[in-house]
């Protein structure tokens, strides 16, 4: 029987995120962070400036990155710039051939509240179902703005960045039509009629 694969040598979120994103270009840590905040990868992707610089040091010894020459000048002290490695570019591959990608489901955190809402104080369901409702008509116009942008900026729509942005648009159409009913229905919330319990 193989002995199960060691945790520390999985790649993780940030790993892949770093792998694709040095296999466009060569880039410092520094670079990478910027350009992570640029393209607002911290929306569907899990990766603090910190991690940034731990994934370059595990990723560097793993040989999956190398370091490689840039034209970019290099704000404030000497920076190491780092480019993705074939072996880099062949380990991110097989990574996305993994099918737990497509095969887990999300648990958003305001489904959780709405399961524990039956023991919230009276008024408070209306008042976090509207509070719910103005961050998302926010977020679906500020993705809105983002999508114009990313159109002009890759000149078609047949891009990985729109197909993602346009996804989280209409998920954020789709939850604030279930909110409207929400809305319109909680006056006639109840309990439970024929509860089911472990014995």
């Amino acid at each position: 029987m193989k002995a199960p694969r060691s945790r520390g040598r999985e790649l993780t979120t940030p790993d892949l995120v770093l792998l694709s994103l040095l296999a466009e270009r060569p880039m410092h840590g520094y670079q990478a962070n910027a350009e992570l905040e640029r393209r607002e990868v911290r929306d569907w992707a899990g990766i603090s400036r910190p991690q940034v610089y731990y994934s370059l040091e595990k990723l560097a010894r793993r040989g999956l990155i190398r370091a490689a020459e840039s034209d970019a000048p290099a704000a404030g002290p000497d920076r190491q710039v780092y480019a993705t490695s074939a072996k880099g570019r062949a380990a991110l591959a097989g990574a996305l051939e993994r099918e737990h990608w497509a095969m887990q489901r999300e648990r958003p955190p305001f489904l959780t509240w709405v399961a524990l809402s039956w023991l919230a104080r009276p008024g408070v369901f209306p008042k976090q179902l509207k509070r719910r409702r103005q961050f998302l008509e926010k977020e679906a116009a500020l993705e809105g703005e983002t999508l114009r942008s990313i159109v002009e900026e890759v000149g078609h729509p047949y891009h990985e960045a729109v197909w993602m942005v346009s996804l989280m648009i209409e998920q954020f159409k789709t939850e604030l039509r279930w909110l409207k009913r929400l809305e319109r229905e909680q006056p006639r919330r109840r309990r439970a009629r024929h509860p089911q319990y472990v014995l």
